[in-house]
């Protein structure tokens, strides 16, 4: 009777057991339900806000591509609307440089024409004039290079008469600034070649001073000149050392 008694009682006690169980487990299930559905009511909410916040992205961007296309061609527009502004500033800044110029040209040809009428003569006389003057000029010109021809020739003719009638003769002065070197020298001829000739004041039978690092090393009389070169030979009794390219000469005789 007690096993009997206590078996009931266990059975009571699973039933309540199971049902006290039931119940709590069945809450927990309608909690869990309710949250699902409330998580799942929020997923559809953010899931639809997410697809409106992409679409509005998309269309952002699709506006921001445009905006930027429409910067490129507004920039590109600017930039050719600056070059055709800075063209046209120089075309106008050219323009009025030869407007400045004509008008001055103008001015110029008015006085120009003023003075001509001013003369009372006709253009056929001014050309003739224009003509005559031109060659007078030339023939002045060329007077003025005969009489340096002559002057040379009379220089050459006074220092041979010199040379044959003085006695300790040195040959003619020279030009006082006059300063070469030696371009070729031969030792066995003892002849030398120098970088200056008649435009430097070099004259025939002039005699000059060969020096290297400020020592005499001979002196040379000239024999034959040339525009800007001359040949000269080393005059015997004065070789103190060999005469060598680079040597310096001034004249043994400067004029005063």
């Amino acid at each position: 009777m007690l096993i009997r008694i206590s078996l009931i009682i266990a059975i009571v006690a699973a039933l309540a057991v199971g049902v006290l169980n039931f119940v709590m487990v069945k809450e927990k299930i309608g909690t869990l339900i309710t949250e699902r559905n409330d998580w799942h009511g929020k997923y559809d909410t953010t899931y639809a806000e997410l697809t409106t916040t992409k679409k509005t992205l998309a269309q952002t961007e699709s506006d921001l591509k445009q905006i930027q296309e429409t910067l490129a061609t507004t920039t590109a527009q600017r930039d050719k609307a600056v070059a055709d502004a800075v063209a046209q500033t120089k075309r106008a800044t050219e323009l009025n440089d030869k407007l400045t110029k004509s008008t001055t040209e103008r001015d110029e040809a008015r006085q120009d024409l003023a003075a001509f009428r001013a003369t009372g003569r006709t253009p056929e006389q001014v050309l003739t004039l224009d003509k005559l003057i031109k060659q007078t000029q030339e023939a002045l010109e060329v007077a003025i290079e005969e009489k340096k021809i002559l002057s040379r020739n009379l220089v050459s003719v006074q220092n041979k008469y010199d040379a044959l009638t003085k006695e300790d003769y040195h040959g003619p002065p020279l030009r006082a600034d006059l300063a070469g070197k030696i371009l070729v020298a031969d030792p066995k001829w003892d002849f030398v070649v120098l970088n200056v000739g008649e435009d430097q004041g070099a004259l025939a039978n002039g005699e000059l001073l060969v020096s290297r690092n400020g020592k005499l090393v001979a002196k040379i009389r000239i024999q034959s000149i040339q525009k800007d070169r001359c040949i000269a030979n080393v005059m015997p009794g004065w070789k103190v050392g060999e005469v060598m390219e680079g040597d310096q000469v001034i004249p043994a005789y400067p004029a005063s």
